[in-house]
This record gives C-alpha cells, structure tokens and sequence, in this order.
C-alpha cells in the first residue's frame, strides 16, 4: 500500500471542474488563501490534485463505497509523479469497481496490532498463569531478544523468515536461549490465532539447534566436602537455603519463597501452593529428620513470615554468591545449583524408589520426566536379577 499524507471522507458539495492533471498543472497550481483546493481530472473519474494554503501537493482519489462518499490520499507530489499517481488511481479504481474499499483496507492495516501490542496482551492474559519465576523469564526473553527485532512489526506480516532470522541471530552466542525464546514466541503467536489476528503460525516449523542434556550428579565425597563447606559458611541463611535444597530435592524458587504456614510441624509434611511450583498445582510431601531439624534452626534464628530471611526480615531473592563462594571451597568447578535436584533424585534412585516414588517427592507432573532417572537403576535391577540366578542355582 502507498504512503499517504492525509485521509478523509469529505468530498466537495458542488461539482468541480475537471482538467488533464499534469506535471506543470502541479508545479503551477496556486495555493488557495486558506484550507485547500482540489482540482481532478478529466480522465480518471475522481482523481485529483490537493493544494493546501502552504503550498503542499497531493494526489487523492474521491469515490462512492456502499453510498458513502470517499476520499483517499493515494501521495504527495513530486515524491509521487503525476503517471505513478494517475496509475495507483486506476489501480484503485479497479478495486472499487469489484467491490473492495482501499480506504477501509488501510485505516484496518493501520489499526493491525504489532507483536509490541502482542506482548501486551499475552502479559495481560497469558503470563498471570505462569509461576512467577517462569514468567519473569518470559518477560526477559521479550524484553531482550524478540520486541527489539520484532516489536514494529505487525503480526500479519510476520514471516517464517523473519522468525528463522531471529533464532539465527540468538543461536550465534546463545544457542539453547534461541529455542526457548522461539517457543515463547511459538505460544503467543498460537494465541494470536485464537484471538483471530492471523490464521497461521510463522514460528511453527523453525529448526531448533539441537541440545545436550547435561546431568550432573555429586559424589559421596564431593556431598561431604560441599556440607563441610555450607556448615563453614558465614552467610548462614543462605548456606542453609542451599542445604535444604540437597534435603528437599525442591526447585529454587520453592525454597527460597517457602514461608512457615505451609510446613506442618509436627506431621513433617511441606504443602507448596499452586502459584509457587512449576507444575501450577499443590505439591504435598513429606520430608526428613534432617529437614525437620534444619527448619527448628532456622525457626529460632530468624523471625518474620519466611523460612529463608535477607535483610529487615524479607525473604532471601537469591543465592549465587553463596553458591560460587561454598563452590570454591569445596572445589566443585562443575556443578549447578539446579544439579543438587539431580543428585537427591539420583540418593532416591540408589537407595531402591521406585520412579514413582521419586516423581512424587520432586513434583514431577509427567511420568516421562522422571524416566530421565531410569539409568540409575542399574544396580537396583542388576541385583534384582541377580536373586534370581541365585534362586535357580541353589
């Protein structure tokens, strides 16, 4: 569609002269005191030429849509020559006479939300249903990576290019980034359909690089020497956050956001509420003496509604310092805070539960994400195995 200066539906009462528009009419042509003048053509029915009081020159093509009258602004002259006006004109014209209405199809293009007006809406309606951990994400995935390419650009034009380009550009430095913003971008794109802004996802079907599943599990000893580490620590609250997350096998976000009402004493159960796991449902589970002992010390250490305190009682946002300090010490150049879950999974494992047993203490929603720890079974199911041979040669 063209660039235009001006829109209207006015047209003039009185029938106007008609005239050949040419290129020395619209150099020539004298500006009224004030407002505008048009003058049209006499070939192409309702084209004409606009002069404003300031001396600006436009091409518009009056027509009638439906028994409304219709102005549009098709340029301005000389960014528009007369011929290129005259045959956008004819164009137009083209157009009406099969029914369509060129001033309406731009005013929609126009008014077409922008994937900035998609974020606003998938922030609005989308991400209040995300833990808020995984929404913060999100928010920095659009923030950083996905409205600095795309923001301007209206959904409908969207392409599958555009959104190949994106995942180039992230996967460069950032290849496992670049998919997990793909697939944000994926999902309001799929609401975007629902919504009925476009009929087709341009994110669908773009490559994913291919990642490696990285699991790391502690060691005894590698255990013992990050406990002695923790145990040393001066920052007590968060060294005890981190201890907890190897007793608890829970999430971060869990741990650090967990507050007294949702332990049960006397019963050691920890009931975590919908809006604070990853799955968005309650999670019951028991946990150990252990646990039970390090959550009495915590009680007479540190006041307030949280478990895991910071400063004037507010609870602790994060423990990475800690973490990289208690690592040195205890050399663990390797290892995650998130491989903790991992390890308490693998202990699970080792010590004969069963998958279930174990999706059940992680708060695992799909049975397929704990068969992730089928592997550690080997020696449950050597042994196992083995009973039998024993059965049959005694």
């Amino acid at each position: 569609m063209p660039p235009d200066a001006h829109e209207t539906t006015d047209t003039a009462r009185t029938p106007p002269a008609r005239v050949r528009i040419s290129d020395k009419l619209a150099r020539s042509l004298e500006p009224p005191a004030s407002g505008n003048r048009i003058v049209y053509d006499d070939t192409v029915r309702g084209f004409g030429l606009r002069v404003t009081a300031k001396g600006a020159r436009s091409f518009v093509l009056n027509y009638r849509m439906k028994g409304r009258e219709r102005r549009i602004t098709i340029g301005q002259y000389p960014a528009w020559s007369v011929a290129a006006a005259r045959k956008q004109a004819e164009d137009y014209r083209r157009r009406i006479s099969l029914g369509d209405d060129p001033l309406e199809e731009r005013q929609t293009l126009r008014a077409a939300p922008t994937v900035a007006d998609l974020f606003e809406r998938y922030a609005a309606e989308h991400l209040p249903t995300k833990a808020p951990r995984s929404a913060s994400d999100d928010r920095a995935m659009w923030a950083k990576d996905i409205l600095p390419a795309l923001g301007p650009k209206k959904v409908a034009d969207l392409t599958s290019s555009d959104c190949d380009a994106l995942h180039r550009a992230i996967s460069r430095d950032r290849p496992t980034r670049a998919n997990r913003v793909m697939e944000v971008l994926r999902k309001a794109l799929n609401l975007a359909i629902r919504w009925g802004w476009i009929e087709r996802n341009p994110a669908s079907g773009v490559r994913r690089n291919v990642e490696k599943r990285r699991t790391r599990y502690l060691t005894p000893e590698e255990i013992a020497r990050l406990r002695a580490a923790l145990d040393a620590h001066p920052q007590q609250a968060s060294a005890d956050a981190i201890l907890f997350l190897m007793l608890t096998g829970c999430r971060r976000g869990e741990a650090l956001g967990a507050t007294w009402d949702q332990f049960d004493l006397p019963r050691r159960v920890w009931t975590k509420p919908e809006g604070t796991t990853k799955q968005r449902r309650v999670h019951r589970v028991p946990y150990s003496e252990a646990v039970a002992a390090l959550l009495e010390r915590r009680r007479a250490e540190a006041g307030g509604a949280f478990v895991f305190t910071g400063s004037l009682g507010a609870p602790l946002v994060d423990v990475k310092r800690t973490w990289a300090s208690v690592c040195r010490t205890a050399e663990l150049d390797d290892v995650r805070m998130h491989d903790l879950r991992h390890t308490y999974a693998s202990l699970l494992a080792s010590s004969g539960a069963s998958l279930p047993v174990v999706g059940a203490l992680l708060g695992h929603s799909q049975p397929q994400t704990t068969a992730r720890y089928a592997h550690l079974y080997d020696d449950t199911l050597r042994s196992a195995t083995q009973s039998v041979a024993d059965a049959i040669h005694r």
